[in-house]
């Protein structure tokens, strides 16, 4: 038996496995840190402080992790069904348009709780949309998962740019974006929330679409582990020949979990769109569909999981920015390096200590 088929507790599977693959990651960032020069201590210490330290600064943090949790989820349900959705970040983009459409149509007339539904249908529906045509090939046509949904990642940006430099942008200005959204468009802020810890949000456009993704958390769980849909999407994970055996409908489950997935990763845009800049931009997604994958991976593909994942990426990313500014030899490249590591201890190489692991599990438990 191989050590990567040999049981563990979950407290070591999902719990201390992940802690060690983490210091090990930072262990090495403090090593390139060094290396230029600079204390790894007070790179550790502005890196905290500039995404924990203040009010706006952990709004920030939460801001930045809403995102990545919808992206995380997204991914997650696809590879519950032995599928590797990659294509999330054009899911996403997609999906700012539906949520956009609906503001634009809505906010003159009511107020943004009455928006909101319609946006979250709107971003869902247009992201799960364009997940269909991968999630059919696949299914029907074989063709690889993985290959098609990147290609529509660049598809949707080329449609997007297209439409809001010729469809959606306000006349006569020469940025390619839409109008600002009245506040019947908007997702207002979390201030009340911040305010229950006596902090101060300040500028920070951490909005009640973080409270959306914590919903979508709990609904994720409970379709993969409390559903017959979510047994046979992770029977076909497991073993696609043995669910095909068992009477697992293959084509009707990649296309749902397809569907599912596509959908999570366009409600992220509830954060950016309707949150954040109150108007749909170019490239508002900013590369949160790829940092779903690495959430998912660390978080093993479970919604408690990607929480603390995107948090760590939420504190990575805002405490990754005043730590350039703080201390200007470390720049945004070296915070790419920094978050490369976590990613590649954290996912590629997860099981790197895992042989270790096991023996010194197996002489503790003969003891």
């Amino acid at each position: 038996m191989t050590t990567a088929s040999v049981p563990l507790p979950n407290w070591i599977s999902y719990g201390l496995i992940p802690l060690m693959n983490l210091m090990l990651a930072f262990f090495l960032s403090g090593l390139v840190v060094w290396s230029i020069g600079e204390s790894p201590w007070e790179a550790l210490k502005f890196l905290i402080q500039g995404s924990l330290g203040r009010g706006d600064a952990i709004g920030f943090t939460l801001f930045y992790t809403t995102s990545f949790i919808f992206t995380g989820l997204s991914v997650a349900v696809a590879f519950h069904a032995g599928l590797f959705n990659i294509g999330s970040e054009g899911q996403a983009y997609v999906g700012g348009l539906g949520a956009a459409l609906a503001a634009l149509a809505l906010d003159r007339y009511v107020p943004w709780y009455v928006t909101m539904p319609f946006a979250i249908a709107g971003a869902a529906i247009f992201g799960a949309a364009w997940a269909l045509i991968p999630a059919w090939l696949q299914a029907k046509r074989g063709s690889h998962i993985v290959i098609t949904t990147i290609m529509f990642n660049f598809i949707a940006a080329a449609l997007m740019v297209y439409l809001l430099v010729n469809v959606l942008i306000v006349p006569g200005k020469m940025a390619p974006e839409t109008r600002t959204f009245l506040e019947g468009g908007q997702l207002p802020k979390l201030d009340w929330l911040m305010a229950l810890f006596g902090l101060d949000l300040g500028p920070a456009p951490f909005n009640v679409s973080f409270l959306i993704a914590l919903v979508m958390c709990y609904l994720v769980w409970l379709l993969i582990w409390r559903t017959k849909f979510g047994y046979e999407m992770r029977t076909l994970g497991i073993s696609p020949s043995a669910a095909i055996y068992a009477g697992v409908p293959y084509v009707r489950t990649v296309i749902i979990a397809m569907l599912i997935s596509g959908a999570l990763a366009g409600m992220m845009a509830l954060n950016a769109v309707n949150g954040a800049a109150a108007r749909l931009q170019v490239e508002f997604v900013a590369g949160a569909g790829f940092v779903g994958i690495a959430v998912s991976l660390m978080g093993r593909s479970h919604p408690v999981g990607i929480i603390l994942a995107a948090l760590l990426f939420g504190i990575l990313y805002q405490g990754g920015a005043d730590l350039s500014f703080e201390m200007p030899t470390i720049t945004r490249d070296m915070i790419v390096v920094i978050q490369g590591l976590v990613i590649l201890f954290a996912g590629a190489l997860e099981h790197m200590l895992r042989p270790a692991i096991v023996r010194i599990y197996q002489q503790f438990a003969k003891a």
